[in-house]
């Protein structure tokens, strides 16, 4: 039967209230040559067992982060995620929750949130969090258009490498929705150099952005570009991981107006790339301004604590001229997947991982340098990745490692750059990382 039980009758009507006769004349725009003339080419029907056995087959073709040691990164990262966040986030009561819009009955979804928000403000050191977004890059072009439209102004300076992705997603978000130019910084050893920085802002720029590490994995000056940022009236917006405030400062102690982050290492496992959640938060001043949605914490007529949407600046809220962004949910499962995490790391225990990833990965920079051909690209101090010039071109390295059981890094020729970028996680331990240093010194060549 169909998927669509719909009788000859229903689609009749359907097709009348359309004002058409037939279902051809209904798709009359679409060009012959994009129909489907003939019956998909499709399998016979098969039983529970076999559909089991074929399913399993193809997901076994999948070569996945714990089928190797995994030094990937670029953007998202192969933490631990202890097995009690599946088994809470999986409770049918969050699992199967999607947006709050009730709030007499959605209290426990709004307590998430709440919760959510408060860690994040805690994390980075600013005074409100929204209940999320898309992701870190979709948050970095909110955060943009919303720097835009307080400042007036239609230029935006990037400081230092961004990751790429982001920059695309930005340039489409500002280029169609806000009519802005972005211009970027000269690089100075694999960060901004602050001297170009400075030489390119004028009173005509909205928002200078950072992120923090870097695509390349470096640190960033972020109390020079703040300054710099802050003389010449622009909004200063940090992107931030969240897993290396646990030993670096956080962006309020820098004066960042907007900081953002993408919260994958956040308890969310890699998933092919997605999908993950975009943290926001800003300075108090500009609550009125963010995009998405605020939950607060209040008391009913009894005197108990309730948890409302107190804020939603959204055009299906509120009048579309007046909306601060067309944004239309938040990721709440990926954001109460952080919230558990977060919980059951504590303050110590972030500051764990960050601290074992920040040694282990210079454990492995120091080792990978001591190889004939290979080197660090970059002086900079660093977090849990970096960038290696190799002895031969990434994309040889990269399935010869493979077949030696590693996930060897990414391949900067994707980015158009040139070497390896080697992340290095809490989860990697010394002898797994020696054996990567022999096996990158037998492919060198």
């Amino acid at each position: 039967m169909p998927f669509i039980a719909n009788t000859d009758d229903d689609r009749e009507a359907m097709l009348a209230q359309a004002g058409v006769s037939s279902f051809d004349e209904l798709i009359s725009d679409i060009p012959q040559q994009y129909r489907l003339r003939e019956p998909l080419d499709l399998p016979g029907p098969a039983s529970e067992m076999e559909v089991r056995r074929l399913l399993g087959e193809l997901a076994a073709a999948n070569r996945t982060a714990p089928d190797y040691v995994s030094f990937l990164g670029g953007g998202a990262y192969d933490h631990y995620i202890p097995a009690a966040v599946n088994t809470i986030v999986s409770r049918s009561e969050f699992y199967t929750a999607y947006t709050p819009y009730q709030a007499e009955v959605s209290q426990g979804t709004l307590q998430a949130i709440y919760e959510y928000q408060s860690m994040i403000c805690r994390l980075y050191g600013m005074d409100v969090a929204n209940a999320s977004l898309y992701d870190g890059a979709t948050a970095m072009a909110e955060a943009v258009s919303m720097a835009i439209a307080i400042t007036g102004r239609s230029k935006v300076v990037t400081a230092g490498r961004l990751h790429p992705y982001t920059l695309d997603v930005l340039s489409t978000f500002i280029e169609a929705g806000d009519h802005a130019r972005i211009v970027s910084s000269a690089l100075s050893d694999g960060g901004c150099d602050t001297d170009d920085l400075e030489a390119l802002m004028d009173d005509g720029v909205a928002a200078v952005i950072v992120q923090q590490p870097n695509f390349f994995g470096c640190l960033e000056d972020l109390e020079r570009i703040g300054g710099i940022a802050r003389s010449h009236g622009a909004l200063f917006i940090v992107s931030a991981d969240p897993v290396s405030l646990g030993v670096l400062r956080d962006p309020g102690s820098y004066g960042a107006d907007i900081a953002v982050g993408e919260g994958q290492p956040l308890g969310n496992a890699l998933n092919f790339g997605g999908p993950y959640l975009g943290i926001f938060a800003v300075s108090q001043k500009y609550v009125r301004k963010i995009p998405g949605r605020l939950v607060g914490m209040t008391r009913d007529r009894d005197g108990k604590d309730g948890f409302i949407l107190t804020l939603q600046t959204r055009e299906q809220h509120i009048r579309r001229e007046k909306a601060t962004s067309n944004i239309c949910t938040n990721q709440a499962l990926n954001a109460l997947q952080a919230v558990v995490y977060l919980s059951l790391m504590g303050k110590q225990g972030l500051v764990d991982v960050a601290s074992q990833s920040l040694r282990k990965a210079h454990y492995l920079a120091g080792k990978i340098s001591g190889l004939p051909g290979y080197r660090l690209r970059y002086s900079r101090p660093f977090f849990r990745e970096f960038v290696v010039d190799t002895p031969r071109p990434a994309s040889e390295i990269l399935p010869a490692m493979m077949e030696k059981g590693f996930f060897a890094g990414c391949d900067l020729a994707a980015f158009g750059e040139n070497g390896l970028l080697v992340a290095v996680t809490e989860q990697r331990t010394r002898e797994e990382m020696d054996r990567f240093t022999k096996a990158l010194g037998s492919v060198s060549r």
